[in-house]
């Protein structure tokens, strides 16, 4: 025998809404939890839309159902203060759905929040439990899955994903229907519609389960995906055999592309940061050729960038940074398959790149936009190409080529290769690069590439640093010649790959200021501590070679100054006027706008490159007009006294400005602030060899040629990189001495003193 109990749908969406009210404020319920199963359940309406009806469970002793609200109760649930009372319309059967849904989900949020009363949290939790129960609220929710009304079907899955992430954290097993429901619809892709909505819920629990603080994230995240690792196989191979251009409704598969890219990402990410090991999270690394596929269909250009950011973060392994909180990567164990899978997915993108994979790169399209790529007819479109799709098509083949190598033993299959690949990524970016990569060095390409992105610039110079070194100790087991080393000097410039090039470009990219080298250095965001150390030690072994390279960067700079002066008159005679000078900054290109993020670690005890690298444990982001209120609120330097206060304010506005430069008055301002505080102990380490520049060799860069100094050594590109070295050891110290440098800096102050070193006996040579 079953209860049906009917009321006015008036009042029961008063009650509903009255309900709402109060989860929404955090309010404990004072009634008994299935009081308010009732309102909770989703329910069939009458055709006539006047009543609502709910079946209520069988009641064998023909007595008032305990689940069934009485007059009073529903009077008590009712009652609220006169200052939320608001009287609704009478609403349809959506509204009444939609606010039904919109309970269980702000009732979940508030479950899982940390600011809810504890014993509100417990009558939610109680309520939820016996909704789960009572109900078979899995299937109808999927049912809704299918419906026309866009909002309720979007609103049941996010209500489902929620109840089944409520399970997960309260250990309760899942319904055998919704794991049948994915499993048959996922496997009939892409006839069966619904794996969209399989794929959105799932996506959405991995979320919430990174989000979440608790320390048993991973046992849930296991618990979660073991019954769904064959079905995710089964689903990507149908996924990407399937033809593009034989799909009569291109919007359907490009929906289940970026939901399936955004869970693939999210499976690699467990594995990453959650140390967990199923098959489906390999799925990109056991067929990278399906994947790479996607970028040659003829699929919109947004899609194509998607795909192809994703691959540089699994090559890069950084799938996932934006959503763990916790460890780096690095400091997990090392998955047994990681060094396999990396290399297959690189020899996949370079096998992918010699079938021709940049000639079908769209780099001409329309620019991305944070909106879309559509803009109104009377907007004027930017011309140029996608810098997105050169950063990442760049850095997919340099880091590919440098993984591939640490495996390779063949001099000569190297370098065939490095030629190749080098050769069509230069032909690639020259149409792309305007003005054009100087014919004298290619090296320049890296700098002109990822001028926008920091990280991505820095990844591509330490991937080519790495090529080099490899190159490098293959080569000089085998060289027996002046001639052959000349070749292989020339080799390194032809191919765009000679680390000191590339250093130095990067140097006259930011104008040669130390403070955004110290916010590099202090920076989690950035592999540049690993890069510059790597750099530092091998400079100290090619000190000679790095100098020659200085001369031949102030002899291009010369002559392009004759250029200039020969063909600027009126620039001249403009000076003779004004006396206004060119500042190296603009010399040299514009300097970008640095915003740093500090990871402060533990101690180190040795000089490794081990002890160098950062905790990611916490963080605190600089900037230059305020700090970021996603980090903590933790300033650069603690202030001992007010004059300790105002130095340091001048400091760090000169570390993290936004106009970086080089001219006298901000150079001055930066030595005097270095020196600021430091006792003279700490001055005797710092200065305990020569000053590395002179006081009166302040010289400015003019258009007039006749004041170029006859010295080359005083302003030439050596003696201005040595001098930015200074003044980052000077900084360095200052934050060593506060305790306020993240890691332990000796031995990268240790080499910084031999470079120094070095400069100053090769300047007494001369």
């Amino acid at each position: 025998m079953r209860y049906i109990l009917a009321i006015p749908m008036k009042a029961f969406l008063d009650v509903l809404e009255q309900l709402y009210k109060k989860v929404l404020l955090g309010v404990t319920l004072e009634n008994e939890n299935h009081d308010y199963i009732f309102y909770l359940d989703p329910a069939s309406l009458d055709q006539d839309c006047s009543t609502m009806t709910s079946l209520e469970c069988p009641n064998p002793h023909g007595v008032q159902d305990k689940h069934q609200p009485s007059s009073a109760n529903l009077a008590t649930i009712s009652v609220l203060p006169m200052c939320l009372e608001k009287h609704s319309p009478i609403g349809s059967a959506r509204e009444i759905v939609l606010l039904q849904l919109t309970v269980i989900k702000v009732m979940i949020t508030r479950i899982l929040s940390v600011e809810t009363d504890f014993r509100a949290k417990e009558k939610y939790r109680d309520v939820i439990k016996i909704l789960l129960k009572s109900s078979d609220i899995d299937s109808k929710l999927t049912c809704m899955f299918q419906d026309s009304d866009k909002l309720l079907s979007h609103m049941a899955a996010k209500c489902l994903a929620l109840l089944l992430y409520f399970q997960l954290r309260e250990k309760i097993t899942f319904s055998n229907s919704w794991i049948a429901f994915c499993q048959k619809n996922l496997s009939e892709y892409p006839e069966n519609e619904k794996a969209g909505y399989c794929l959105w819920t799932l996506t959405f629990i991995i979320k919430e389960i990174f989000k979440d603080t608790c320390s048993q994230k991973t046992e849930i995240l296991k618990q979660f995906l073991s019954p769904f690792d064959t079905i995710f196989k089964v689903f990507y191979s149908l996924l990407f055999s399937h033809h593009f251009e034989s799909c009569q409704d291109t919007s359907k598969i490009i929906n289940s592309l970026i939901c399936s890219l955004e869970l693939l990402e999210l499976l690699i990410a467990s594995r990453i940061h959650l140390k967990l090991h199923f098959t489906c999270q390999r799925i990109l690394f056991l067929k990278p050729s399906c994947v790479l596929d996607v970028i040659t269909w003829p699929v919109q250009a947004f899609v194509k960038r998607k795909f192809i950011i994703f691959i540089k973060k699994c090559l890069l392994w950084k799938v996932g940074e934006d959503l763990c909180q916790g460890a780096s990567p690095i400091l997990l164990p090392p998955d047994q398959h990681l060094d396999v899978d990396i290399l297959a997915l690189a020899d996949a993108i370079l096998r992918a790149v010699d079938l021709g994979l940049l000639r079908t790169l769209s780099v001409h399209g329309k620019p991305p936009r944070f909106g879309g790529e559509e803009v109104q007819p009377t907007c004027e479109r930017a011309p140029g190409p996608d810098h997105v799709i050169l950063r990442a098509a760049s850095l997919l083949i340099i880091k590919s080529l440098e993984i591939k190598f640490q495996s390779c033993t063949s001099a000569n299959e190297m370098k065939v290769d490095l030629q190749s690949f080098m050769s069509e990524l230069l032909t690639f970016l020259k149409p792309h690069l305007q003005p054009s990569l100087q014919s004298h060095n290619p090296c320049e390409w890296i700098s002109r590439v990822f001028i926008e992105q920091d990280d991505d610039m820095l990844e591509a110079a330490k991937a080519s640093l790495g090529i080099y070194l490899k190159l490098t100790r293959q080569h000089k087991a085998t060289e027996s010649s002046t001639q052959e080393k000349e070749m292989w000097n020339h080799h390194t410039h032809e191919y765009g790959y000679n680390p000191h090039c590339i250093f130095l470009f990067l140097l006259k990219n930011i104008g040669f200021d130390s403070s955004v080298l110290l916010d590099f250095l202090i920076s989690s965001e950035t592999c540049f501590l690993e890069y510059f150390v790597r750099y530092l030690k091998l400079l100290q072994k090619d000190w000679a070679i790095f100098f020659t390279i200085c001369k031949d960067f102030d002899l291009t700079a010369s002559k392009d100054s004759i250029n200039i002066c020969s063909c600027s008159s009126s620039l001249v005679q403009d000076r003779s006027s004004n006396q206004t000078e060119l500042s190296p900054s603009a010399a040299f290109g514009r300097p970008r706008s640095v915003h740093a993020s500090v990871s402060w670690a533990s101690d180190f005890s040795s000089g490794s490159l081990s002890q160098l690298v950062m905790s990611k444990e916490t963080h605190t982001t600089l900037q230059a007009d305020s700090l970021s209120p996603r980090r903590a609120s933790h300033s650069l330097v603690d202030y001992d006294s007010s004059d300790d206060s105002e130095a340091e304010g001048t400091d760090q506005h000169s570390a993290n400005s936004k106009q970086i430069s080089l001219h006298q008055e901000a150079m001055k301002k930066s030595q005097d602030i270095v020196g600021t505080g430091m006792d003279k102990k700490q001055l005797s380490l710092e200065h305990q060899s020569r000053p590395l520049v002179p006081k009166q060799s302040n010289i400015t860069f003019s258009v007039d040629c006749d004041n170029v100094p006859k010295n080359i050594s005083e302003v030439g590109v050596s003696y201005r990189t040595l001098k930015c070295f200074e003044e980052l050891q000077s900084a360095i110290y200052r934050l060593q001495k506060k305790n306020l440098f993240p890691y332990n800096a000796i031995p990268l102050l240790k080499l910084l003193k031999h470079i120094e070193a070095i400069y100053n006996e090769s300047m007494n040579t001369l």
